[in-house]
């Protein structure tokens, strides 16, 4: 069988191009930028993005299995129903801010320090996941699942809408507001006034 020597693509910007029926080419693409490409739906599976940046791109659905994504930044994209839990997970590293993640799929993945600001993560499943020292800044957590996942000296004191349960998850040095204790306390019902 032949090795497949992966043609490099080098600091080019990709701007408006809608990728959803048509195939971006199978490459290393390494300090590109992504801007207004539309994704939804297509294949990005077996691609690798070294110190790229995604910028108002639509990504949701799209096929990312064993793709690599290292010093990567998304910012103003919809990531909605992406399993993250399919890509490679040598070196991955991401970074969000102001994006979409609805219905994204972390399961039982390594995401030590990771960083979500500003983000939509409505019913994200983080089950199993190592999380410690994340930051989830300013993020709604509506209905995502937090199961036997470390969350460690994680930051939540400015997100919302969360509910995790201290028995089934580790928060030993989690960060919390007063305001955001109740996420906490969810599964017995309590009533918390001021």
């Amino acid at each position: 069988m032949k090795n497949v020597v992966e043609k490099l693509i080098v600091d080019k910007t990709f701007m408006g191009e809608n990728y959803s029926s048509e195939r971006l080419p199978r490459a290393e693409y390494e300090n590109c930028i992504f801007e207004r490409c539309n994704f939804n739906k297509g294949y990005l599976d077996n691609q690798t993005f070294l110190e790229c940046e995604f910028i108002d791109c639509n990504l949701s659905n799209a096929n990312i299995v064993n793709t690599t994504f290292k010093e990567i930044t998304f910012s103003q994209c919809k990531l909605m129903g992406l399993a993250f839990n399919t890509c490679n997970p040598f070196l991955m590293q991401m970074y969000f801010a102001d994006c979409n993640l609805s219905f994204a799929n972390f399961v039982e993945m390594k995401l030590i320090g990771q960083q979500f600001k500003s983000c939509n993560l409505e019913e994200v499943d983080f089950s199993d996941c190592d999380l410690s020292n994340a930051k989830f800044l300013e993020c709604n957590l509506e209905r995502s699942i937090f199961s036997r996942t470390n969350l460690q000296k994680a930051d939540f004191s400015t997100a919302t809408n969360f509910s995790l349960d201290p028995e089934n998850n580790m928060v030993k040095e989690a960060v919390f507001s007063r305001e955001t204790l109740q996420g906490l306390l969810h599964k017995y019902k309590l009533n918390i006034v001021d």
